[in-house]
């Protein structure tokens, strides 16, 4: 394998190969699978993160607020399981779920009720 700033260290592979076998489990069905998506997050972090340092370089004075919304706007954070559980019972009261979504919308409630505290 060529030295490419994009490519990933061997120990992150190794780490990956690791996670595969003895982690949580995962929705990919073999560890090539699994290694080529996480390679390709990591791939996409790095890009994203020379970008932003571009940004900063480029323009001294905006650059940190402009890399910040990069940032942000390409990596954004997943919602809350407060969020999830209103838009799961939005969806079950005036959507149309099929069987498969109302046990996600209902297993997504339960998981928010179950996060709040027994006062």
């Amino acid at each position: 394998m060529t030295d490419h700033p994009i490519t990933p260290p061997p120990e992150l592979l190794q780490q990956w190969g690791k996670e595969f076998l003895y982690g949580p489990p995962t929705e990919h069905a073999d560890s090539y699978a699994y290694i080529a998506a996480r390679a390709a997050q990591w791939g996409a972090d790095q890009e994203l993160e020379a970008c932003c340092e571009w940004l900063i370089a480029w323009d001294t004075c905006e650059g940190e607020k402009l890399a910040s919304f990069l940032r942000e706007g390409r990596r954004p954070k997943p919602p809350s399981l407060k969020e999830q559980a209103y838009a799961a019972l939005d969806a079950y009261i005036y959507g149309n779920p099929d069987h498969n979504d109302k046990q996600n919308t209902y297993n997504t409630i339960r998981r928010a009720l179950e996060a709040l505290p027994d006062d």
